[in-house]
């Protein structure tokens, strides 16, 4: 078994500055997870089974158009999980649908919480981080389009990898 991850990385360099927030802000993860828009959350599957689920994203991200992302201010899933996340304010309905479609055929998995979209920067911190890091990036701003998705790999050394980039249609 084999634990995998589907997510749209965020473009440089806004991807390596909201990691290094994350960490300033005692994010232990911050070095082991690449900042990202998840559409698959980490999910076991058989290793067996990696060339029929890489079929299935080339199959659709070819189908799938280009689109973009604007990340923008500051918002948390609190008090129902500690989580401050910068917020999508362009490119939702897309990630939607292609969460959905990603989620289909051989990675039809049921979510334990309605799909959102967005950039975590703190997790399972105490409140005081979690404020530091809600004031901190309240007006980060910053778009870029979005050419591909990846499925990462969860190695054992707890570190989420890039496997494969499924480019988009143009």
């Amino acid at each position: 078994m084999t634990t995998i991850g589907v997510a749209i990385p965020i473009a440089e360099p806004y991807g390596t500055e909201l990691q290094k927030f994350r960490a300033e802000f005692g994010d232990p993860m911050a070095a082991s997870i690449p900042t990202h828009v998840t559409l698959l959350p980490p999910t076991e599957i058989e290793a067996t089974d990696l060339d029929v689920i890489d079929e299935h994203l080339l199959g659709l991200a070819a189908r799938f158009p280009r689109f973009r992302i604007r990340l923008r201010g500051t918002a948390t899933f609190r008090p129902i999980s500690p989580v401050v996340f910068v917020p999508l304010a362009e490119g939702i309905s897309s990630c939607e649908v292609l969460q959905s479609q990603v989620r289909s055929g051989p990675l039809k998995v049921d979510l334990r919480f309605p799909y959102h979209p967005h950039v975590t920067v703190a997790h399972d911190l105490d409140k005081d981080a979690l404020d530091r890091a809600y004031d901190a990036l309240s007006e980060y701003d910053c778009a870029f389009d979005v050419e591909y998705f990846s499925r990462y790999e969860h190695g054992a050394d707890g570190v989420w990898r890039p496997q494969r980039s499924f480019p988009l249609a143009g």
